[in-house]
């Protein structure tokens, strides 16, 4: 009988320890598949963008009311913008939201009123405007400006490039190459933010604006020849993106209603030809170029 007992115990322990490795064994399981599905989840997530190029403009009126801008925000997955208006109440309307998960970076604009796009760089009111406006003491660049070629030689000009270096602030300028050149020249300690990239500028002449000007960065809101007919990144860009990972930033440039109306589109766009990319390479590009810029000093 004792042996009997002793079979029996030693039966029951063995089963026991099978439904406790097969317990184990489940959640282990278990546990992996919920990994798996997360992953999964992460996967299918948008790559997150900041817009580097977004003006909420408030001549007259602003085109979307603040909370639904904030809305297409977070639709769309945009965590950080660069934001300048003309004037700059439309900015100070998007500092002052507070918005939860969303990154706002400050640039002054030089304008009033959209005639200024055209003088302002002659005009000394303007350098004052830039002053004045100054002290509220949140911004981090001046901008989007406009400029073309020998514009950019002008004595107010080189005020406005001093006053942003003295003051550790980026340029965002709407300019051709040689206006570019021209900023650096007056400063060579500038650091600026080329909207739009030169627009249709072939990539050769990118790249050598790039290697030559460490402090350049390439935003691509408008830029051409980035995709082909098909929407598949050319092998230029690709390589000019491969080559130059850390100097490029989106941007919507809502300088119009029909940009806002559109901006799930030019966001998707983006995201289309990012999802050809390394992975590493696109997470910069799409969010981490911008991060690195304006991390808070």
């Amino acid at each position: 009988m004792s042996s009997g007992r002793t079979w029996s115990r030693r039966s029951n322990g063995a089963k026991l320890k099978m439904r406790s490795r097969r317990g184990r064994l489940a959640i282990l399981i278990a546990a992996s598949l919920l990994a798996a599905l997360g992953h999964a989840a992460q996967a299918d997530e948008p790559i997150e963008i900041f817009d580097a190029h977004l003006h909420y403009n408030w001549e007259p009126k602003p085109f979307y009311q603040l909370d639904e801008v904030l809305a297409l925000f977070k639709k769309h997955r945009v965590t950080g913008i660069l934001a300048t208006s003309r004037p700059n109440t439309g900015t100070h309307a998007l500092v002052d939201a507070k918005a939860d998960g969303l990154q706002v970076v400050p640039f002054l604009r030089p304008y009033r009123v959209r005639a200024d796009i055209n003088s302002w760089f002659s005009d000394p009111a303007i350098f004052d405007l830039v002053q004045d406006e100054f002290k509220r003491g949140y911004y981090r660049g001046i901008g989007e400006f406009h400029l073309s070629g020998k514009s950019a030689e002008n004595a107010w000009v080189k005020k406005t490039v001093d006053f942003a270096v003295a003051h550790d602030l980026y340029l965002h300028a709407h300019a051709d190459d040689e206006a570019v050149e021209i900023l650096m020249r007056h400063n060579p300690r500038a650091r600026i933010i080329w909207a739009h990239t030169g627009f249709g500028l072939p990539t050769g002449r990118v790249a050598a604006m790039l290697s030559k000007y460490p402090k350049l960065w390439g935003e691509l809101s408008y830029r051409s020849g980035i995709t082909d007919g098909s929407g598949r990144l050319t092998p230029e860009w690709r390589a000019l993106f491969e080559r130059y990972p850390d100097r490029f930033l989106l941007g919507s440039d809502t300088w119009v209603p029909e940009r806002w109306a559109a901006y799930g589109d030019i966001m998707a766009g983006y995201r289309a030809w990012l999802a050809q990319l390394p992975p590493d390479v696109a997470r910069q590009i799409a969010h981490g170029n911008a991060r690195a810029l304006f991390a808070k000093p």
